[in-house]
C-alpha cells in the first residue's frame, strides 16, 4: 500500500500520467489495485465504489480531469475545454450527493480556463488538492480531539479514514488524533450496511494502526449509548447545507437521534469543501439511490427471497438541531450554523506544512 510520510494513501499519481488506486470493494480479503490513464476508468471507480468517501471522490475526480486533459491535449484550447466539460459532466453524475465532487471539478475547470499548458497545470492542481486534503485532515483531527475528554470511548459510523480521504481521515482522523494524544480508550464502529464499510474498511484501518476497537451491528448502537459505553459520536459528512443540516451515510440520522436521547455529544468532522452554502438546507440535497441488489445480496450471495423489493438510499439527512458541533480544518462551528459555517468559510485556513 502506498503511503506518504507514514500516511496511508488510497490513490496516487504515477509518472507518465497514470493513476493507481486501491480497489476498496475487495478489502479486506485482498489488496488489489486499479491502474489507468483513462479518466473513464476513474469515473467507473467512483460509481462502483472502488473509491468512496466525499474527500477521496473529489481527489479522484481531480485526477480524472487531469487524465482527460492529457487525452485531449492535441486539439485547440476551445476543443480541449469542451472535452474537459464533457468529462466533468460524466464525473459529476457518478455520485450526486457528495459536494466535494462538484467542488473539485469546478476548481479544476476554472484553472484550465486560464492555463497555457492545461495538462501540466491540471496534473499539478490535482496533486495540490490531494496534498491539501491530507493537511486538512490532520487539522480536523487536532480540532476534533481538542473537544474530547481524556480516557474517552467513541462511536463512529461507516469509513471516514485514509480510505475515504487523501490520507489520515476526517472522523477517523479525530479518532487517530485522540489516540496519538493519549485521550482515546476505545472506539466502537458500526458494520454499516449494506456494503459494510465499517466492518470491511474501518476495522482494517484500525487494526493496521493498532487502535483498540469493537465492531457492532448497526442496530446495537442504541443499546451501546444507553449503557454509557461511548462518550461521543463522531461521524463524517458528504454534504453540509448552509443551515448545518448534514447528509451522510445512511444510518447517521438514527445515531444522531440516539445520541440526543442519551445525552451524548454528536460531532460531524469534514473538510470545509464539504460545506455547501449554496444549498440552504438538507431538503435541497440530492440523495443517491443505489441498486436494490446491494441490500438483497451480500458478497454475491442472496440474503432475501428472489423478487424482494428493496429501497437503497445511500445517505440520510441529519437536521442541524441534532449536531453538537461541526469540525473542519478552519476550526469548529456550533449553532447557529448559518453564521458559524459562513464565518469558517471566510477564514483563511492555517498555513500548510
Amino acid at each position: 500500500m502506498p503511503s506518504t510520510a507514514g500516511i496511508l494513501a488510497p490513490i496516487e499519481w504515477l509518472p507518465g500520467g497514470r493513476v493507481r488506486l486501491i480497489d476498496q470493494t475487495r478489502l479486506p480479503r485482498e489488496e488489489a489495485y486499479v491502474e489507468t490513464s483513462d479518466y473513464r476508468d476513474l469515473a467507473r471507480a467512483i460509481r462502483e465504489m472502488q473509491v468512496r468517501g466525499a474527500p477521496l471522490i473529489g481527489i479522484t475526480a481531480a485526477y480524472a480531469l487531469a487524465l482527460a486533459a492529457r487525452e485531449a491535449a492535441a486539439g485547440e484550447k476551445a476543443t480541449l475545454m469542451t472535452a474537459l466539460r464533457e468529462a466533468a459532466a460524466d464525473l459529476l453524475a457518478t455520485r450526486p450527493t457528495a459536494s466535494n465532487l462538484a467542488w473539485a471539478l469546478d476548481r479544476m475547470l476554472r484553472l484550465a480556463e486560464d492555463a497555457t499548458d492545461v495538462p501540466a497545470a491540471l496534473a499539478a492542481e490535482a496533486l495540490r488538492i490531494h496534498q491539501e486534503d491530507i493537511a486538512a485532515c490532520r487539522r480536523i483531527g487536532a480540532n476534533g480531539a481538542a473537544l474530547l475528554l481524556s480516557s474517552v470511548a467513541l462511536l463512529t459510523h461507516c469509513n471516514t479514514g485514509s480510505l475515504a480521504t487523501g490520507g489520515y481521515g476526517t472522523a477517523l482522523g479525530v479518532v487517530r488524533a485522540a489516540w496519538e494524544q493519549g485521550k482515546l480508550e476505545h472506539v466502537h464502529i458500526t458494520e454499516t450496511r449494506p456494503l459494510l464499510q465499517g466492518a470491511r474498511l474501518t476495522a482494517w484501518e484500525l487494526q493496521r494502526d493498532s487502535i483498540p476497537f469493537t465492531l457492532i451491528v448497526d442496530g446495537a448502537a442504541g443499546q451501546l449509548l444507553r449503557r454509557g459505553l461511548a462518550g461521543a459520536v463522531v461521524v463524517g459528512a458528504d454534504r453540509i447545507a448552509a443551515n448545518g443540516d448534514v447528509a451522510n451515510k445512511i444510518g447517521t440520522y438514527a445515531l444522531a437521534v440516539l445520541a440526543r436521547e442519551n445525552g451524548v455529544p454528536f460531532y460531524v468532522a469534514a473538510p470545509a469543501s464539504t460545506i455547501d452554502l449554496g444549498t440552504p438546507d438538507g431538503d435541497a440535497i440530492p440523495i443517491e439511490e443505489r441498486a436494490p441488489e446491494e441490500v438483497t445480496t451480500l458478497a454475491g450471495v442472496a440474503t432475501a427471497p428472489e423478487g424482494t423489493a428493496a429501497a437503497n438510499p445511500a445517505f440520510d439527512l441529519t437536521p442541524a438541531e441534532y449536531v453538537t458541533a461541526i469540525v473542519t480544518e478552519n476550526g469548529v462551528a456550533g449553532p447557529p450554523y448559518e453564521q458559524s459555517l459562513a464565518r469558517l468559510l471566510r477564514q483563511e485556513a492555517p498555513s500548510r506544512g
